[in-house]
């Protein structure tokens, strides 16, 4: 059995692409013409160079010697943080824009939350000189305000969305608006696992080089090319799809995700779709979807904003749904103090998102030779403020 996508879109019962009749013509375009691209020789041979020399690939894996010594094994830390432009997301935007040229597209959209995707794209458009606009929620914008005057300097014009919670859910219901609009010039950059298909696919093959080099990098320190877990945070699930990609049937290999609860799962005021979602249609796709019992869709609360989602991916969901995965619910205030624990006891100041994957390690039970490797998928430049504005439940490390 395969965690992989099936001919159709379907990652078992989740996936497909339920998008308005004006974009079936889009979706179907990009279907058939996506993988004859991307697995072409000539594409294969831009992306990697832009990822060697423009990303900064490889990207380190990193031994943390003081966060082993505290949980009980051998912890490695994959260091997406520090890419060009500080996160995962610059792997998958800059072979998107390729894909986008290779299709003729000359205007380009994309939604964020915590403002990382957004500044991404941003920056592969100007590199390419595309025309870029991008669509984010107006509370995000208000609280990634450095990420917007990135975007913004960057060349892209940024429209501040103002329906619903002004988060991520409604940036990407606003991008979609737009595709609508310009089907014919424009391509979407999709920042995470969702979308209609081939969307959830596509950018999980994008950051697939996550896990391919964890691959490599692994075999070169401990002589074997698997861990005993792999951690990540999942929002929409692009990290977490980049670092598990690899893996994704290898069963020696177990699979935790940090998904993030806010004031608790139990509550209205959280975005832990995994605990709280039913199955349901949002942005494209079948997923689990936080809804109420009429099919509306529930908005979602987190001091994350790239975590700020009321749905997960369909490969994630699947995963989830057979066994696959273990997931654990991370709070605001044990993000916090996670983002804290590493910045003092390894120097890394994370992206709070990242924060959701340490925290989980005081959740786990580990043997001494466990090899555990983690993610951290953005840097914490961007949540300096609101690591401030929450010290307090940094406990010891808050401090200062």
């Amino acid at each position: 059995m395969s965690y992989l996508v099936d001919e159709n879109g379907y990652y078992g019962e989740f996936g497909g692409a339920y998008v308005p009749e004006i974009l079936h013509g889009c979706v179907e375009n990009l279907q058939q013409n996506y993988l004859k691209i991307i697995e072409s020789e000539s594409f294969r041979q831009e992306y990697m160079a832009l990822l060697r020399d423009y990303v900064g690939r490889p990207s380190p894996l990193y031994y943390a010697s003081r966060l082993s010594d505290k949980y009980g094994a051998k912890i490695y830390l994959k260091r997406e943080d520090l890419n060009h432009t500080g996160a995962h997301k610059i792997n998958n935007t800059v072979g998107q824009i390729l894909l986008a040229k290779r299709m003729g597209k000359t205007r380009i959209i994309a939604e964020t939350g915590a403002g990382q995707h957004g500044v991404a794209t941003a920056t592969v458009c100007a590199l390419m000189n595309m025309k870029c606009e991008i669509f984010m929620g107006a509370t995000d914008v208000e609280r990634q305000h450095t990420n917007v005057e990135r975007m913004k300097m960057l060349g892209a014009t940024v429209h501040p969305v103002r329906t619903g919670n002004m988060t991520l859910s409604d940036a990407c219901s606003a991008a979609i608006r737009d595709w609508c609009c310009h089907p014919s010039d424009t391509f979407y950059i999709v920042g995470s696992t969702m979308g209609p298909h081939p969307y959830p696919d596509l950018v999980a093959r994008m950051q697939s080089v996550i896990s391919e080099e964890i691959k490599e990098q692994l075999k070169e320190k401990i002589g074997r090319d698997y861990p005993d877990y792999l951690v990540a945070c999942i929002g929409g699930g692009s990290n977490a799809a980049g670092t598990i990609y690899h893996y994704v049937d290898d069963e020696r290999v177990r699979i935790v995700l940090a998904e993030a609860g806010g004031h608790g799962y139990e509550t209205d005021y959280t975005a832990a779709t995994f605990h709280r979602g039913t199955t349901g249609i949002l942005h494209g796709a079948k997923m689990l979807v936080m809804q109420d019992g009429d099919g509306q869709i529930q908005e979602a609360f987190t001091i994350s904003a790239g975590l700020d989602y009321p749905g997960v991916g369909p490969m994630h969901c699947n995963m989830y749904k057979k066994g696959r995965t273990q997931v654990l619910s991370i709070n605001d205030d044990e993000a916090i103090r996670a983002g804290y624990e590493l910045t003092r006891m390894e120097g890394i100041i994370p992206a709070i998102e990242s924060a959701h994957a340490v925290a989980a390690l005081s959740k786990m039970k580990f043997n001494p030779d466990d090899v555990v490797v983690l993610t951290v998928s953005g840097r914490g430049d961007k949540d300096i403020e609101t690591y401030l504005n929450n010290k307090e439940k940094a406990g010891e490390y808050g401090q200062f």
